[in-house]
């Protein structure tokens, strides 16, 4: 065991780091994106008071998650230190902790390893695109983004994160005031509504980016001052949390049990100011791509290619990649327009595992041969959030499958209609590509 006053934070080497401000804009990006529109829909389904209520538990659930994987004195940080290295990744500390955990976890420490591995990539395969169903301009599309993703340091994608932060900024604040447009009487909306599962399936995929959280943690050129009580992490989510409140809320205000799975779907298509805000968020999509994509391009060259050997050029065997990357997601989304049910499914995955299940276990793992604390209230703790955990992986996979029967079982054939029946549709409805129902 590596000795207690090793520090992993002075003893990284990252290129091109990040600063404070760089990784809060980069964070919110991040988390922030169209998922954010269906938080109306969401508040319909838990009501005023208890969405609010929820809205805040389900970002400061996440936000521990990250802080119990990442955190001083656990999980990440406690495996580096362990080992005497700068910096352990999400996998290699799942690895390490299952082979010092009890004996039923050791033989399968590395097959975990490569699952969660699969998870990360997975979980950010998530392209959009715009609303036109014409194949060249997806191929369009896809051209245009290559330059911006060859981009290889988030550091450089500050700019466009930025950028991307204001489009969605604005085009939020232009639909907040349709909201405030014939508010109706408060009084006819309802305070508490009981389709909890429904709720948290929306405000889960909406919030949840833990590759994009880790890969800036990383990268942060004083990365200790990411995490507490006041650290980016803990900042963001406090920003994160009140414009998905105030959204959710005056959203389900303004259109009631008329809201649709997308909130844009409710804005008056005739009117020129609508159509400047589909163009805002469209843009912002666009900008993000190269944030999403950051994460399993770090994964196969880091994890995989890196990990062993010395490659003779790096940098050209990444723009390779990167470049077939982008190429196979725009073959992709012109064989297959309508991701969503499969992404639902994939999203199923990454929340639940990822974001709930995998730091609880890391930590009973990590800790295994130590103490769980007075009256193991860690152990306690623990369980409780891994059932939660549970019950998201287990009722989102099987809301995404069904919508997969429906897509691909012969009985829908590939349309951009929007979808009609959103209480089977909410899951994939906050991550379904733009063409198949935001705009």
């Amino acid at each position: 065991m590596a000795q207690s006053d090793f520090d992993p934070y002075e003893n990284r080497n990252v290129e091109a780091p990040l600063s404070n401000c760089d990784a809060l804009a980069s964070l919110m990006k991040g988390v922030i994106g169209t998922g954010i529109l269906a938080l109306p829909l969401a508040f319909h389904y838990a009501g005023f008071i208890a969405g609010s209520i929820l809205t805040a538990f389900c970002t400061a659930l996440l936000i521990y998650g990250m802080q119990l994987l990442v955190g001083k004195i656990m999980c990440m940080v406690e495996s580096s230190r362990r080992n005497s290295v700068g910096y352990m990744t999400f996998p290699e500390t799942v690895e390490y902790s299952f082979s010092v955990g009890p004996k039923c976890c050791r033989s399968i420490s590395k097959v975990v390893a490569f699952f969660i591995d699969g998870v990360l990539a997975f979980s950010h395969y998530d392209e959009v695109w715009p609303n036109i169903d014409v194949w060249i301009y997806c191929a369009a599309v896809g051209l245009l983004l290559i330059p911006l993703f060859l981009l290889r340091q988030l550091k450089y994608l500050v700019p466009t994160n930025i950028l991307a932060n204001i489009l969605l900024y604005v085009g939020f604040a232009c639909i907040l005031y349709y909201f405030c447009i014939g508010l109706p009487p408060l009084g006819e909306r309802e305070l508490f509504k009981y389709d909890l599962a429904l709720f948290f399936g929306v405000v889960l995929f909406a919030i949840s980016s833990v590759g994009v959280m880790l890969a800036i943690e990383q990268k942060m050129a004083k990365p200790a001052q990411y995490l507490g009580w006041c650290g980016v992490l803990a900042r963001a989510g406090i920003f994160i949390t009140v414009t998905y409140i105030l959204f959710g809320f005056f959203g389900y205000w303004r259109y009631g049990d008329q809201v649709e799975g997308s909130v844009t779907l409710n804005l008056p298509t005739e009117e020129v100011l609508a159509k400047i805000i589909k163009v805002f968020i469209s843009v912002a999509v666009f900008l993000t791509y190269p944030l999403s994509g950051y994460v399993p391009i770090d994964i196969i060259m880091n994890h995989y290619l890196k990990k062993n050997r010395e490659l003779k050029h790096p940098h050209v065997i990444e723009y390779i990649i990167r470049i077939a990357f982008v190429i196979v997601c725009t073959l992709n989304a012109i064989a297959f327009p309508n991701l969503g049910p499969l992404l639902a499914l994939v999203g199923a995955f990454s929340i639940s595992i990822l974001n709930i299940i995998a730091p609880c276990c890391i930590e009973l793992c990590l800790f295994y041969q130590e103490t769980y604390g007075k009256l193991k209230w860690k152990l306690w703790k623990n369980i409780v959030i891994i059932l939660f955990g549970t019950f998201v992986f287990v009722y989102g996979s099987y809301r995404a499958v069904v919508d997969i029967i429906k897509e691909y079982g012969g009985k829908k054939a590939f349309t951009n209609a929007k979808v009609e029946t959103p209480e089977v549709n909410v899951l994939s409805s906050t991550i379904r590509p733009i063409d198949q129902g935001y705009f």
